[in-house]
């Protein structure tokens, strides 16, 4: 089998009303997404999705031609253009759910099989009010999610704090809480001083009283001694890396000690192959491998292969702030989106492959030219 073509498609939802993202100073009016299809000279497609994939042409001929199932050696490829270039993996997962369609099984079986479903947690994006943020608790805790991650906005950590404690007022410990302070990466253009270690022990304390299972990204990622610090000081969990650009910096942030929980999202970071086998050493040090999962319903789907596959865990990010980011805005793409069960689980899909099965009246519609 070769590859015989790799289709990019991207597509814009416009976004009304628009989504108030945390970490982004912008509010969105539009979500993007480019679809990766690698096509191949026995009929079988493979799909993956992610980053923009902006500038691949050029490095298209790297792999048409080759067997698409060579995957570690289409991994290493692609770390070389992330030195030069862009972030390709969407790519890579596109040659996962090929991989999978070729051998008839599911991606999470060939990555082990360690579990077929994981309970998720509810990952919010929006900065809200203390009280709308307690409402929303409850009518998570009645759809079933058993946990909640609350970002926190560089500018607005009181306020954050605040929610917190309203959330705990309104479920108590029905729900498992998490909080993101996205200080390990910037949006472009954003050059505004963020937390110092001091700082960061300082809120992270005060987040301590709330019972929090994890702080994410309390410091720049380059920090690693200030978050190991933050570890050993506070006795809280740290967690990060979902953007990490290279496999040695998470690697590092593990020898280091300096994260409990590592989390790089497979379609924006190290790939399918590379997040597994740094699944595997964090668990084998005794640490939580719960990958990002906030781009798309594909991209969703990809790092739920790998975290069932592997046997991660404790809980699956699902992006889910309604209404401002719902799963049908989320999975605009996909036929169906990807739910949470009554029980707040998410199941992999038993068809080969990802189990992407793409809506293509609405990719047309949404489909730039």
């Amino acid at each position: 089998m070769q590859i015989t073509r790799i289709e990019l498609q991207r597509l814009t939802l416009p976004l009304q009303p628009p989504f108030y993202a945390a970490w982004d100073p912008h509010p969105r009016t539009r979500f993007e997404a480019t679809i990766v299809r690698v096509h191949t000279d026995e009929g079988l497609t493979g799909i993956g999705s992610g980053d923009t994939m902006d500038g691949f042409d050029a490095f298209e001929h790297l792999f048409i031609g080759s067997d698409p199932l060579r995957l570690a050696a289409h991994g290493r490829t692609l770390e070389t253009i992330s030195f030069h270039a862009g972030r390709y993996w969407p790519l890579e997962a596109a040659l996962w759910d090929l991989a999978g369609k070729a051998t008839g099984v599911p991606v999470a079986t060939l990555l082990g099989g360690a579990l077929d479903r994981i309970p998720a947690y509810a990952s919010l994006g929006e900065p809200r009010s203390p009280q709308q943020r307690a409402d929303d608790a409850r009518d998570l805790v009645a759809a079933g999610f058993r946990a909640v991650k609350v970002r926190i906005a560089r500018g607005r950590i009181a306020e954050g704090i605040a929610v917190l404690a309203a959330i705990r007022d309104a479920v108590g410990d029905a729900l498992e809480i998490m909080v993101d302070l996205n200080q390990w990466w910037r949006m472009a253009g954003d050059i505004d001083p963020g937390l110092t270690p001091p700082g960061a022990r300082g809120v992270i304390e005060q987040l301590r009283e709330h019972d929090v299972l994890w702080v994410e990204e309390p410091l720049p990622g380059k920090d690693l001694t200030g978050m190991r610090m933050l570890r050993e000081q506070t006795g809280v969990r740290i967690a990060g890396g979902e953007m990490a650009r290279t496999f040695d910096e998470l690697q590092r942030a593990l020898r280091g000690d300096a994260l409990d929980v590592v989390q790089p999202d497979v379609v924006l970071s190290l790939g399918i192959g590379g997040a597994r086998t740094l699944a595997e050493l964090a668990l084998r040090s005794n640490r939580w491998f719960t990958p990002h999962t906030w781009t798309n319903g594909i991209g969703l789907l990809a790092n739920l292969h790998v975290c069932c596959g592997v046997g991660g865990g404790p809980f699956l990010e699902f992006p889910y702030d309604p209404p401002g980011w719902t799963p049908d805005r989320r999975d605009f793409m996909l036929a169906e989106p990807i739910e949470a069960d009554a029980e707040g689980f998410v199941q992999v899909p038993d068809a080969p492959g990802l189990g992407i099965t793409l809506d293509d009246d609405r990719i047309r519609h949404y489909e730039v030219s």
